[in-house]
């Protein structure tokens, strides 16, 4: 097993009235009178959280269906052989001879239009399961115990069907605002700015965590989008001012930053739902020289049957983040709608609309 992903803490469920809640136990400073490693402090006081962090992962955030919490130890050599095969199977040379994909793309899906676009060797799922408490996870949902997201409400299921006949009245390039947020250059792909922050399974999956007494700021990788979260008990914002990415406040538990987040805009859609009553709890623990565990609740009853969340570790990363500058600006984005226009037209000279 990859030894970068070291022991994190348990995971604790204590019950509350309604439902049982996962919650961590604070990372505490063991005795540097044993050289045991010793929480580092900002000047404040509070564990130090900054620097270059990791979330790649090749644990789901759901656990596949009869599959048990933990893995077996031929589970993870099974997952983890297969990403270094797969990884060094797409690092060989390609063929300077190769025949040109045929007309219409070879088949193969996602950004690059069915030619094929990224070298596997631009990805990065991560090389190693998740490891809790030094038990390797088979899902990052640590709650509910089936480590799966839970039902939807009737309420939310209605509304989901209200939104995609909503959007069957348009084409998917009739104008910019039925584009996805990422591809307008708004927010990044992906949840990796969040919140939640998760882990993407295809690459840029690493952050930035710079850390004042007042302000945390975390700038994810990931088409550099940036949270600033304020620290203290300030005035919230009204229900009607939604930021991208919401408003972000936290406080420290101990030697946990309890991060609680609300007012998230509502085209910032988390899962396909609406995200106007979301609400979302994270909490970040220093847990070793290695990590930042990164623990999340999200909470929103009008869309959940019941509160859900779970843990990722984040790695330290020993290497700079570069600028991700994928389509700055997106200058493509007029030409998708331009060719959609030269199909309209060739359809009104097809069927004779215009005579």
């Amino acid at each position: 097993m990859n030894s970068r992903f070291s022991r994190a803490l348990l995971v604790p469920c204590i019950a509350g009235a309604a439902v049982a809640l996962c919650m961590p136990v604070a990372a505490q400073a063991p005795s540097s009178a044993f050289g045991e490693w010793v929480v580092p402090r900002t000047p404040d006081g509070h564990p130090d959280l900054q620097g270059n962090w990791s979330s790649a992962t090749l644990t789901p955030l759901q656990r596949p269906r009869g599959q048990g919490p933990v893995l077996s130890a031929a589970d993870v050599e099974r997952i983890e052989g297969r990403a270094a095969g797969f990884l060094e199977r797409v690092s060989q040379p390609s063929d300077p001879d190769r025949v040109a994909p045929p007309v219409g793309g070879d088949g193969s899906t996602g950004a690059a239009g069915g030619v094929g676009g990224y070298n596997g060797i631009y990805i990065d799922r991560g090389d190693g399961v998740a490891i809790l408490d030094g038990q390797p996870m088979s899902s990052l949902i640590t709650h509910p115990a089936d480590g799966r997201v839970p039902p939807r409400t009737a309420e939310a299921e209605r509304l989901a069907d209200e939104y995609r006949e909503f959007r069957s009245q348009f084409g998917r390039y009739d104008h910019p605002e039925v584009r996805p947020l990422g591809e307008r250059c708004i927010v990044s792909f992906g949840t990796n700015a969040g919140p939640p922050m998760l882990p993407n399974g295809f690459y840029n999956n690493n952050y930035t965590i710079v850390q004042t007494a007042d302000h945390v700021m975390i700038m994810a990788e990931m088409v550099h989008d940036a949270r600033i979260i304020q620290i203290g008990d300030g005035p919230r914002l009204p229900l009607h001012i939604r930021p991208w990415m919401g408003d972000s406040w936290g406080h420290w538990e101990g030697d946990v930053l309890v991060v609680e987040t609300t007012n998230i805009h509502t085209l910032q859609r988390f899962r396909g739902n609406s995200s106007e009553h979301l609400k979302v709890i994270e909490r970040f623990s220093r847990v070793d020289e290695e990590t930042v565990l990164y623990e999340f609740t999200i909470d929103d009853p009008k869309t959940y049957t019941e509160l859900w969340g779970g843990a990722v570790p984040m790695k330290a990363l020993p290497a700079q983040l570069y600028e991700y500058a994928c389509h700055e600006g997106n200058y493509a984005l007029s030409n998708i709608l331009s060719g959609e226009r030269y199909q309209e037209r060739m359809e009104l000279e097809r069927t004779g609309a215009n005579d």
